[in-house]
C-alpha cells in the first residue's frame, strides 16, 4: 500500500524535514516518482506542499493528492473538504496501481477522478483529549455529535441518543441530501464499498452492530454493497464514535480493492447482507550554509538575541491560554506547539552565535521552525520567515522592514489559503503591517511606530472573536460556539509585543 509514512506530534502536521526525509529515502531505493497522498488540513497542504517544492528543486519526480471526504458540511467551505476514513481507500487503490506498473501521472490521474465519488461523515458518544490536554469539546451523556472531525474538532450537529438503525438512517440521509454541497449521489442500483471506522473507543460488538445497520439501511435504499470494510482504520485516540465511508465503485475500482497488499492490517473485505442476496467476491535534510558577515553592512544588532529570548518567554507563559482558545475551534494544541518552537529557539541560542545579517537570522530561524515547530503555524512562520529575509538580502533599512512584513503575508495567503477577515493569525499581523507602512517615511521612529503596530495587532486578534472563521479548522465549527479570539492572532500579536519589549530593553 504505501511505501513510507511521515508522522507529526499527535494531531500535528509532519515537519517539512522529515517529509523531505522521506521522499529522498524512497528516491534512493530506486523509486522514478513519488506521490504524496495528503488530507486536507491547512497544516499538512503546507508542510507537504513545502517539501514538495523543496524535493522537484533537486530533480525528485514528486506529485501530491488532496483527499477531503468530508460530507459533513451543508455548504461549501473555503477551506474545503476534510480529509477523513475515505483516504485509507485512497491508500490502498494507490498501492495497487504502483505495484501493477502503472506511471505517476497516470496514477495521479486515476486517483483525482475518485475523489468527487466518495463520502465520509462521523458521529460520536465523546470527544477525545490530547496526551495531557483536556477534551476538545463537551457532550450530555445522552447526546452524540454528527460530523466532527478526526483531530477532535466539534461537530455540525448535537441530537439526543438513538438506536443504531436511526443514527445510522440519519448519517445516510445527510451523507446524501440534494442540499447537502458535499454529498455522495447515490441512486437505485449504485454500487457501494462501505467502510465502517472505529473512531477509537468503541467495542468491536458496537462497531459491528453498527455495521449490520448500515447495511440493513443501504439495502433497503436499493443499494448494492460490493465489499464492507469493518474496523479500525483511522481513529481520533479514545474517541467514542464511529464514521461511515460510502465509495461508488465500478469493476475496475473493486479490482484495485481486491489486489493483493502485505500491509498486515489490511482486512479481508466482509461479505454482509441482510437479504440474502449474493456478494461479488471480492536522506537526512542537510543545514544551509551560513554567509560569512559582510563588512561592508552593520552587523545585526545585539537587541536581536534578547527579542529572541523575550518572544520564547511569551510563547512559553501563553502555552495554557493558547490551547485553550485552541480547544473550541479546534485540537487544543496551539499554546504547545508554540512551546515547542520557542524550546526549540532557546535550544538554538544557546548553541551558536546568531547570523551576523538580518536576512540571514529569519533564514535561519525559518528552517528551524520548519523543521521543529510542526504543524500549520511551523508552516506558516516559515514561510513568512523565508518570504520576508528575501525582501531584506539587498537591504535592510527601516523602510525594508515594512517591505519584509508585506512580503511574509503575501506568501502566507498565497499558500495558506487565507486572507484578512477570515479570524486566524493575518487578523493580527495585517494590522500591524499596516501601521507599519509608516516606516518608509524619512526620520520614521521605529519605537513610536512599532508601538502602534503591535496595539492595532491585539485589537485586530481581540476582533477575531466576532468573526466567522473561513479558513483552518476553525472553519469547520459553527460560529456560535466560537466565542474566544483565534488563538492564532492571540499569539501572533503576543510576539509582536515581545519584539517590541526586546528592543525597548537594554541588552547586558
Amino acid at each position: 500500500m504505501l511505501t513510507a509514512v511521515v508522522a507529526g506530534l499527535v494531531f500535528t502536521s509532519p515537519a517539512v524535514g522529515s517529509i523531505l526525509t522521506a521522499i529522498r529515502t524512497v528516491k534512493q531505493a530506486g523509486a522514478v516518482g513519488t506521490l504524496l497522498i495528503v488530507k486536507n488540513y491547512t497544516g499538512d497542504r503546507l508542510n507537504f506542499g513545502l517539501a514538495l517544492e523543496q524535493a522537484q528543486t533537486e530533480g525528485i519526480s514528486v506529485q501530491m493528492v488532496i483527499i477531503g471526504d468530508d460530507t459533513a458540511f451543508a455548504t461549501k467551505k473555503k477551506a474545503g473538504r476534510r480529509g477523513l476514513c475515505g483516504t485509507v481507500l485512497i491508500h490502498k487503490m494507490a498501492g495497487a496501481l504502483a505495484e501493477a506498473g502503472v506511471g505517476l501521472n497516470e496514477i495521479v490521474h486515476r486517483i483525482s477522478a475518485v475523489l468527487g465519488a466518495m463520502g465520509t461523515l462521523g458521529i460520536s458518544l465523546s470527544p477525545c483529549s490530547v496526551p495531557g490536554s483536556r477534551p476538545t469539546f463537551q457532550l450530555a451523556d445522552d447526546e452524540l455529535e454528527l460530523g466532527l472531525g478526526i483531530h477532535g474538532e466539534a461537530g455540525v450537529h448535537r441530537m439526543r441518543m438513538a438506536s443504531a438503525d436511526q443514527i445510522v438512517n440519519l448519517m445516510l440521509d445527510h451523507m446524501t441530501n440534494p442540499s447537502n454541497a458535499s454529498r455522495v449521489h447515490l441512486r437505485p442500483g449504485s454500487s457501494v464499498v462501505l467502510v465502517v471506522n472505529n473512531l477509537g473507543g468503541l467495542s468491536y460488538l458496537e462497531l459491528n452492530i453498527v455495521a449490520g445497520s448500515a447495511v440493513h439501511c443501504l439495502e433497503s435504499r436499493g443499494i448494492h454493497i460490493a465489499r464492507t470494510f469493518v474496523g479500525s482504520f483511522m481513529t481520533a485516540l479514545e474517541m467514542a464514535g464511529v464514521s461511515l465511508t460510502l465509495l461508488l465503485v465500478d469493476e475496475e475500482l473493486l479490482t484495485l480493492l481486491d489486489s493483493d497488499t502485505t500491509a498486515v492490517a489490511w482486512p479481508k473485505p466482509i461479505r454482509m447482507s441482510v437479504t440474502g442476496h449474493k456478494r461479488q467476491r471480492a536522506v537526512p535534510k542537510e543545514n544551509p550554509k551560513e554567509e560569512g558577515p559582510d563588512p561592508a553592512r552593520v552587523p545585526t544588532s545585539p537587541h536581536m538575541r534578547l527579542v529572541l529570548e523575550c518572544v520564547c518567554s511569551k510563547m512559553l507563559s501563553l502555552q495554557e491560554q493558547l490551547n485553550e482558545l485552541d480547544r473550541a475551534a479546534g485540537d487544543g494544541d496551539c499554546g504547545n506547539t508554540h512551546a515547542q518552537a520557542a524550546i526549540a529557539i532557546q535550544n538554538w541560542l544557546d548553541a551558536r552565535p546568531l547570523p551576523e545579517r538580518p536576512y540571514q537570522l529569519f533564514s535561519s530561524l525559518a528552517t528551524l521552525l520548519l523543521e521543529k515547530m510542526g504543524g500549520s503555524s511551523g508552516a506558516l512562520y516559515g514561510l513568512f520567515l523565508t518570504a520576508a529575509a528575501q525582501s531584506l538580502r539587498t537591504d535592510d533599512d527601516l523602510a525594508a522592514w515594512s517591505l519584509a512584513v508585506d512580503a511574509g503575508i503575501n506568501a502566507m495567503m498565497l499558500y495558506g489559503g487565507a486572507a484578512p477577515g477570515d479570524r486566524t493569525m493575518l487578523d493580527s499581523l495585517c494590522a500591524a503591517a499596516k501601521e507599519l507602512k509608516a516606516l518608509k517615511k524619512p526620520k520614521a521612529n521605529l519605537m513610536q511606530v512599532l508601538d502602534k503596530a503591535v496595539q492595532e495587532a491585539e485589537a485586530a486578534a481581540e476582533s477575531t472573536k466576532n468573526m466567522e472563521a473561513a479558513a483552518g479548522r476553525a472553519s469547520y465549527i459553527s460560529s456560535a460556539r466560537l466565542e474566544q479570539p483565534d488563538p492564532g492572532a492571540v499569539a501572533a500579536a503576543a510576539i509582536l509585543r515581545a519584539v517590541l519589549e526586546g528592543l525597548q530593553a537594554k541588552p547586558e
